[in-house]
């Protein structure tokens, strides 16, 4: 098998996920990643419908299963706290819904996958990719810190603001589509969410535009996860100025009601503290000449869509399955990767699109109330025409076996 010797760009869902499936498949992947550890903070995360089939695959739905948030549904409240609407996890299915029945940390989930390859596979912690240069033969490429090294293939994984694809494919601004804001915290919290996301609205009016506060329930007592969500328009943020941004939630949502003023205040002690605009990326063709793109750097649908890990999961045992199905011949197995994720990536984006942010960032109250009637009468709809939606896309690729290769010696060292 020729072009073993493979660099991925990126620890995260992605990134660690294919280099399961490419050390399984008796490639050499290295792993670079930013971070000087394995990162932490981020969303909760919802594994769906054909990537769940990948996490049965690697053996380990026992981890999952036991990293379970165990979401019963979200509610939409009034200001008093008091149900509005609901949706319940039993109205669409184990894969579809805004709650899916896989749900879990991103935090867990990065773990459970770094653990199942700490073993076998290089990591270099604290670097990043600083130049490429890629010929008939290989890819030479640069480091912040460490020296220079030669590899076969190179592989972003590095999400939205991926380097390699600004190395290799050109600016950001190319390919990432913006919109509004999402942030995140844990936090400690008296409120009883018994099993539920709790999203409380203030719509739009007087000049302000529409935002939505909540929180998700974690695995331990008393504590969840905040968020929250809003629009901008003409906000700029420097990405490694973590207390502006904090200012900025902190901000908009200074006035609010129900529990926000109890825990948005623990905003400033936060360490895991998560603020990023939600966007989408669409890029024409993944891959160039050695270079090839997955997960989010290649096709995020957007943070709130609940279909990106999902999408990671999926396009990285894909990406590694045709590189072993085409030994190591990477012109014919970026192509085929291509065409086995085309369909499930422009569903999951048309998805994310169509679903828009209005439910949580309506411009009046009007519009709020029309959301509320909407997610009432979902649970009275037949449940084949409800699990249409994202349970639908979340099945869209069937599964190659590829082969079922013998775990390979640890290449350590």
């Amino acid at each position: 098998m020729k072009n073993r010797d493979i660099l991925v760009s990126g620890g995260g869902i992605a990134g660690a996920a294919l280099a399961y499936w490419l050390r399984r498949y008796g490639f050499r992947p290295t792993v670079v990643e930013r971070a000087p550890a394995p990162r932490t903070g981020g969303h909760a995360v919802d594994i769906r419908g054909t990537a769940r089939q990948v996490i049965e695959r690697m053996g380990l739905v026992p981890q999952i299963r036991h990293a379970r948030i165990g979401a019963r549904g979200m509610a939409f409240i009034d200001e008093s706290g008091k149900r509005v609407a609901s949706l319940g996890t039993d109205v669409f299915g184990p894969s579809g819904g805004p709650v899916a029945e896989w749900a879990l940390l991103r935090t867990d989930l990065a773990r459970i996958l770094h653990d199942a390859i700490r073993d076998d596979v290089e990591y270099v912690f604290d670097d990043a990719i600083t130049d490429v240069l890629q010929d008939e033969d290989g890819i030479t490429v640069a480091f912040e810190k460490g020296a220079s090294r030669r590899f076969d293939l190179l592989v972003g994984a590095d999400g939205v603001h991926s380097s390699v694809r600004r190395l290799t494919f050109g600016p950001e601004d190319r390919y990432v589509r913006l919109g509004s804001f999402i942030a995140l915290f844990s936090v400690t919290s008296e409120v009883d969410l018994d099993g539920w996301q709790l999203m409380y609205t203030m719509p739009g009016g007087d000049g302000r535009a529409g935002r939505t506060a909540g929180l998700r329930p974690l695995t331990e007592p008393g504590r969840a996860l905040a968020g929250f969500f809003f629009r901008a328009p003409g906000l700029e943020f420097d990405r490694r100025d973590v207390a502006a941004q904090k200012q900025v939630v902190a901000r908009t949502f200074e006035h609010a009601g129900w529990e926000v003023p109890a825990f948005l205040p623990q905003i400033w002690d936060a360490s895991d503290f998560y603020f990023d605009r939600v966007e989408q990326v669409q890029v024409g063709t993944w891959s160039t000449r050695r270079t090839v793109l997955v997960g989010d750097s290649a096709f995020c649908a957007s943070p709130m869509s609940g279909i990106g890990t999902s999408l990671a999961l999926v396009g990285a045992y894909v990406l590694a399955g045709e590189l072993f199905k085409a030994g190591g011949n990477q012109r014919v197995a970026y192509a085929a990767y291509e065409r086995g994720m085309r369909e499930f990536v422009d569903r999951a984006q048309h998805f994310a699109r169509t679903a828009g942010d209005g439910g949580l960032m309506p411009d009046a109250r009007a519009q709020m109330w029309l959301r509320n009637q909407s997610v009432r009468l979902v649970r009275y709809l037949p449940k084949r025409l409800v699990s249409r939606g994202l349970e639908s896309v979340a099945d869209t690729v069937a599964l190659d076996d590829y082969a079922d290769p013998a775990p390979h010696r640890s290449i350590k060292h």
